[in-house]
């Protein structure tokens, strides 16, 4: 594998991972569409950002053992698609699909780099 396919596919999931973050994130800013208190936006704005930071959360355990990554962002994509599967089945194919891209970029990465990377001999 050349240098140039390795870091991309050591790139490609994490950047999608902070891409997606940022774009659950925007979910959360209708909560200023609302007029209520200071203290009953920050609340709503806190709990409409609880999914970005698994999100991050997720990325930051990923970003060093990848199989871990993929294991997280696969189980992250099917809890979401069962939650919504049964009343926005549209929803579930938007929102979940990104997060099984991204398990499987993980999973690639994580074989393509023990392949690359065997454990040294004791």
């Amino acid at each position: 594998m050349s240098r140039s396919a390795e870091r991309l596919l050591y790139w490609a999931p994490r950047i999608l991972a902070i891409a997606f973050a940022v774009f659950i994130s925007l979910f959360a800013l209708d909560v200023f569409s609302e007029n209520h208190g200071f203290w009953d936006t920050v609340l709503a704005l806190s709990l409409h950002l609880i999914p970005t930071a698994v999100i991050v959360a997720a990325l930051i355990a990923a970003w060093r053992w990848e199989w871990i990554g993929a294991t997280l962002f696969a189980f992250l994509g099917a809890l979401y698609a069962w939650q919504v599967l049964p009343r926005h089945p549209d929803w579930a194919l938007y929102l979940s699909s990104p997060l099984f891209v991204i398990a499987i970029l993980f999973l690639v990465g994580s074989v393509e780099h023990a392949k690359l990377h065997p454990p040294a001999a004791k």
